[in-house]
């Protein structure tokens, strides 16, 4: 179960060491004695002044996202998790198949390093925590730098009740700041297990590690709207996705493809929300202002439209007064019109604010290779959303779209990571296949957070004949 052998001079090798000292002990824990502190854990964050407490330094530590949704996130996203554990066996005996002779006991990975983003710098660490305790595991998260005192603040609130069930507080720890990439990599290259969600950098540096790892896909989501949705639910479920904590979701829309037959009425009904589409030139300012370098720029990730468009004002002359007016009609959402993809088109990627890039398409088939196009750049293997009446389109996406989900008339940020009126497990971080150049297609779940030993047992035997197996074959081709 062990990976490499810590060092004994190194602080991080020291910390791994009391983690694999700590998850000796709740080896030995009963499903019982887990599940109490999964509780523990989950309590930590969901008590309501704990909650608000977390979701204020969070947002006043990093500058990203309000704190309003992110108190709804901390509490929905590990309730709902909770939810999902709540009498899932992730102790001993955990599946037997008496016809195939086979039982599954479920065994902890060790030491698992949790690499989370700033983001969600409370909720992310706790999913993790909590998946992890399930699984009888040792945990040590590796915020990102400004995440550091929150995830601070919530292992302190975890180590309180940790005291009261009397766990071993060395279970759940934190690494030390500086947090940087050389203390990073050596907790990953110690742990046995590495889970990372954030940057691509992140997730790539993960994989290198030389330890096994779960890491996810770049988001940027797309979704489409085609000439028999419900326009007005549509719009509804959009604006709920696209401004949740300010688009820091990496399952918030960042295109929106519109089939030509409901443009106008789309359009009018998101205008009707706070939606606003910018002009050309205001586009070309926005543009400038979001991407100054090449790279997306921390003036505008994580923050309301409102405080983009005074930004913008700052820096467009000649267009100051729009941009203001703009400002002081409190818009939700900033639009573009884009026909463009790739690298020459920013747009078309992901830009964790709450902007939105529109396109046109003359039907459902066009919208669907539009979508192809912009994943092509960005995006491929996590997921799409469609607001439609007709069914077999959203079968049709699953059969063609390098995506991992297709979520269907639901508020996409909401739903892709689980919610109470869908079948998805709740989580933050998504798998999004080899499209995405990830080993996994799931939600990440408690049970990537476990090693299952398999005791086979011999049964009645079975073989079958070579026409059982070739027959058809033979029947059509013959058997030379």
């Amino acid at each position: 179960m062990e990976n490499a052998q810590p060092s004994p001079s190194s602080p991080i090798a020291e910390l791994v060491a009391r983690a694999r000292a700590a998850q000796r002990i709740a080896d030995g824990w009963s499903q019982a004695q887990a599940d109490t502190a999964v509780a523990a854990a989950g309590w930590a964050i969901i008590e309501p002044a704990r909650n608000r407490e977390l979701a204020e330094l969070a947002v006043a530590d990093t500058g990203v996202g309000n704190v309003e949704d992110k108190v709804r996130k901390n509490h929905r996203k590990t309730f709902g998790l909770l939810r999902d554990l709540r009498g899932a066996r992730s102790v001993g005996v955990i599946a037997e198949d008496p016809a195939r002779g086979i039982v599954e006991i479920a065994r902890p990975v060790g030491v698992v390093c949790a690499i989370t983003p700033s983001t969600n710098p409370g909720a992310t660490p706790a999913n993790k925590i909590i998946n992890a305790i399930k699984g009888r595991n040792a945990v040590i998260v590796a915020p990102s730098p400004k995440g550091w005192s929150t995830a601070a603040r919530l292992i302190e609130f975890i180590h309180r009740q940790f005291d009261r069930i009397g766990a071993p507080r060395d279970l759940v720890q934190l690494l030390p700041p500086p947090v940087n990439k050389q203390a990073t990599a050596e907790l990953m290259r110690l742990c046995d297990l590495v889970v990372a969600t954030g940057s691509q950098a992140n997730v790539r540096a993960a994989y290198a590690s030389g330890t096994p790892a779960f890491g996810v896909g770049a988001g940027n989501v797309a979704g489409i709207v085609d000439e028999t949705a419900d326009v007005e639910a549509a719009a509804d479920r959009i604006l709920l996705s696209k401004t949740f904590d300010n688009a820091t979701s990496c399952s918030s829309e960042n295109s929106l493809v519109i089939v030509d037959a409901v443009r106008a009425k789309m359009l009018a009904a998101l205008k009707d929300r706070g939606a606003v589409m910018l002009a050309t030139a205001q586009k070309a300012t926005l543009q400038a202002l979001m991407w100054p370098e090449g790279k997306l720029s921390a003036a505008v990730i994580g923050q309301s439209a409102q405080a983009i468009a005074e930004r913008a004002a700052a820096q467009d002359g000649a267009g100051r007064e729009a941009w203001l007016a703009i400002a002081a009609a409190k818009p939700r959402v900033l639009m573009v019109a884009e026909d463009g993809f790739g690298e020459a088109h920013p747009f078309s990627g992901e830009k964790l604010s709450p902007v939105l890039a529109v396109y046109a398409a003359r039907d459902f088939a066009e919208a669907a290779a539009t979508v192809e196009r912009i994943y092509a750049h960005q995006g491929a293997g996590h997921s799409v959303g469609l607001h439609s009446a007709v069914p077999e389109r959203a079968m049709a996406l699953g059969h063609t779209l390098p995506v991992s989900r297709v979520i269907v008339d639901q508020a996409h940020c909401i739903a892709t990571g689980g919610s109470f009126d869908n079948g998805l497990p709740f989580s933050l971080s998504m798998g999004c296949g080899t499209w995405g150049r990830n080993n996994f297609s799931d939600n990440m779940n408690y049970r990537h957070y476990l090693n299952i030993t398999r005791v086979s047992r011999p049964i009645p035997e079975r073989v079958p004949s070579e026409q059982e197996i070739f027959g058809d074959f033979f029947a059509q081709y013959g058997a030379q």
